[in-house]
């Protein structure tokens, strides 16, 4: 499992993280949640690898991960939530690099890359480069790239970003399935909505402190709250949406 015990990371001693913990099972989709500036992107950054701790560590299948980087980052499938490609491959070449990269044998990279470019409708595109990709195309190469070696733990960082809404609806029923077959997921979004409906778990973050952590049916009946919207407006919303809502009308319509 990921076991991530007592996380903190500082930036000139401010705390963006402050004493984080959770685990992710297989089997398990854990939701991330917060405002902007909670610390999820931190956190995000450093279950991936790409930062290290200030305090705390993060475990994967018992080991700590600053160990042996290059051996966690192999069995990891990671969709950042900023597209950065290299503009200059075609879609289909950046995914033989990554499959290199994951030291995937070449017949199998060869038949996994035409496989999933032809399910998430990219085959017509796979020797186009890059740079001509839409930004719904971009995030289906990074899609398929976070999947295409098998992982065993997959970090999704607002994962549906520019996606259409067909591909949106095939990502959510494609996270169920994963974690059918026992993938541990880590899905970090805005989108309470299909937070609510395609994870098993939660964590909610404020100002880099966790405010809750556990089942959503567990959250919705400790809080006493019909949705994990709720749930998550009373724990972290500080002004009223409705009424900032209806001031923010008033000011475009005023003279």
């Amino acid at each position: 499992m990921l076991d991530v015990r007592s996380l903190v990371k500082c930036y000139s001693s401010v705390p963006a993280v402050d004493n984080v913990n959770f685990a992710i099972h297989p089997g398990q989709v854990l939701g991330y949640l917060g405002p902007n500036g909670s610390g999820k992107s931190t956190t995000v950054k450093i279950i991936t690898g790409l930062m290290e701790p200030t305090r705390g560590q993060v475990l994967f299948q018992g080991c700590n991960i600053r160990e042996d980087l290059a051996s966690y980052k192999r069995v990891i499938g990671y969709v950042p939530e900023e597209a950065n490609l290299y503009p200059f491959l075609s879609g289909l070449e950046y995914l033989e690099l990554v499959g290199r990269l994951r030291d995937l044998p070449g017949p199998l990279l060869t038949k996994r890359a035409g496989s999933l470019l032809q399910l998430f409708s990219m085959h017509p595109h796979r020797h186009t480069a890059i740079s001509a990709y839409s930004k719904g195309m971009r995030q289906r190469i990074l899609l398929i790239s976070a999947l295409i070696h098998n992982p065993d733990l997959l970090i999704f960082d607002e994962p549906l970003s520019g996606l259409d809404v067909t591909s949106a609806l095939i990502f959510r029923k494609l996270v169920d399935g994963l974690s059918r077959e026992g993938k541990m997921i880590f899905y970090c979004s805005h989108v309470l909505e299909v937070v609510e409906k395609v994870c098993t778990h939660v964590t909610i973050l404020q100002k880099g402190k966790q405010l809750a952590c556990g089942t959503i049916d567990d959250l919705r009946s400790f809080q006493a709250m019909p949705s994990l919207e709720a749930v998550f407006s009373h724990l972290v919303q500080e002004v009223d949406t409705e009424e900032s809502a209806q001031a923010i009308v008033d000011a475009v319509i005023s003279t």
